[in-house]
């Protein structure tokens, strides 16, 4: 079993900047990629950016060039560095974790709020 807690969330004024970190215990020998999916209200869940074993990233579209997911040396540690973040930025950010075999890992959430 892995565990993983976020961390970082909160208010920000369009333009700003916010730091998200996951990390993950238990486990994490097992894992292979971690990342971050967004669930806003009324909308599904979606990948917001990810990062292989390898260092290996994914952005969604509406992301690239503002934010930057990157890994800590012990593999165990996710953290996405978002920047000019926008309205629709807004939701709560889920920290994912899937093993190399089996069904993802997910943490809880933290909110992020972007409004002046």
């Amino acid at each position: 079993q892995v565990q993983l807690v976020e961390s970082g969330g909160g208010l920000v004024q369009p333009g700003g900047s916010l730091r998200l970190s996951c990390t993950a215990s238990g486990a994490v020998d097992s894992l292979d990629s971690m990342g971050w999916y967004r669930q806003a209200p009324g909308k599904q869940r979606e990948l917001v950016a990810a990062i292989g074993s390898t260092g290996s990233t994914n952005y969604a579209d509406s992301v690239k060039g503002r934010f930057t997911i990157s890994r800590g040396n012990a593999k165990n540690t996710v953290t996405l560095q978002m920047n000019s973040l926008k309205p629709e930025d807004t939701g709560v950010y889920i920290c994912t974790a899937p093993p190399r075999i089996g069904m993802p890992y997910w943490g809880k959430g933290t909110q992020v709020t972007v409004s002046s």
